[in-house]
């Protein structure tokens, strides 16, 4: 029997292969700076008041809008009290000649109880209406689409009944429709000298925070880097810088808003909210406030962008000039 030596080969071991981790770069414009936290506290207040300003505009002009509509929707027949007269055969009368017209829909005649309770703020309680020469009313809805013919319909109450006297509101529509023109324009104005101010301040925050990292603009440009790559990074930096602030800025407008009419539907029926309904209708804002909001965080992030880049570019075209002719330095440091 022969005893045969069998040499293992030792196993070969393999390479160990190392996982290559792949770091995430970092960005060439500082994230948290003295300059950037300011900025972004300006974005946000200048945004606040601007959207601010936007919602009380639209709230006002939704509330003027109804205002003039529901006066718009209605006419009252007005019929003086006389000896000769007799006035519940009158108020028939009137309502029925009224709403023979096309364009009119129906008609109500006020009783003495509701004509006592329209004079009781004045009056008083506990109003006898026979011992005054009050007026009585009949109130007509209209048509707004196709509203009647006005004048021919006085011309033939005042025929029919000389007491009568027909007020289609069109002096209250007038001042209605003025008033809110002039609270728009106002409201235009003071949004206009929001948004300029607003501008100014982003304009030089975004100048002042671009001053602080002028630095990293002039290594950059030194070692080769192109104008336009050095302008994207700072503009992707002041990008999300503005549109965190004026996003903040807009959402606490909608949540002033918000805060405002929550108040108003908690304390319904109270002298506060009635008071602040009847001047201000609701505090809720249409879609066009939503618009403007939207708007206007949309055009500071564009100045705040548009800003950094402009500041950028002029920023290495200061750097060329000094390279190309020293003596330049003292020039652009004044």
């Amino acid at each position: 029997m022969n005893d045969t030596n069998t040499v293992r080969e030792p196993a070969r071991k393999e390479p160990q292969r190392r996982e290559i981790t792949l770091r995430r770069t970092a960005s060439i414009v500082p994230q948290q700076s003295v300059q950037g936290r300011a900025l972004l506290a300006v974005i946000i207040i200048m945004s606040f008041l601007a959207c601010l300003t936007i919602g009380a505009v639209s709230i006002i002009r939704s509330t003027a809008a109804s205002w003039a509509s529901e006066i718009s929707r209605e006419i009252t027949l007005q019929i003086k009290p006389d000896d000769k007269l007799d006035m519940e055969k009158a108020l028939l009368d009137a309502r029925e000649l009224a709403l023979s017209f096309v364009g009119t829909k129906t008609g109500t005649i006020l009783d003495r109880e509701a004509t006592a309770r329209l004079l009781e703020p004045w009056l008083g309680s506990g109003l006898d209406i026979d011992e005054l020469p009050v007026p009585r009313l009949v109130v007509i809805t209209i048509d707004e689409q196709n509203p009647p013919d006005f004048a021919a319909m006085r011309a033939a109450l005042q025929k029919k009944i000389p007491q009568a006297y027909l007020d289609d509101h069109r002096t209250w529509v007038d001042r209605l429709v003025s008033m809110a023109r002039t609270t728009v324009v106002i409201g235009s104005a003071v949004l206009g000298l929001v948004f300029f101010a607003m501008v100014l301040t982003v304009i030089f925050a975004t100048r002042g925070a671009l001053a602080g990292n002028r630095h990293i603009v002039e290594v950059l440009h030194f070692v080769g880097a192109e104008s336009s790559f050095v302008a994207q990074e700072f503009q992707k930096h002041f990008l999300l810088i503005s549109l965190k602030g004026s996003l903040a800025g807009a959402f606490l407008a909608a949540l002033s808003f918000a805060v405002a009419g929550g108040w108003q539907t908690s304390t319904i029926a109270t002298p506060e909210s009635d008071q602040a309904a009847a001047l201000f209708g609701s505090f809720t804002i249409d879609w066009t406030g939503y618009a403007g909001i939207f708007l206007t965080m949309m055009v500071i992030a564009a100045l705040t962008t548009l800003t950094a880049r402009f500041t950028v570019m002029r920023t290495i075209d200061e750097i060329d000039h000094i390279r190309s002719d020293p003596g330049r330095l003292d020039q652009y440091q004044q």
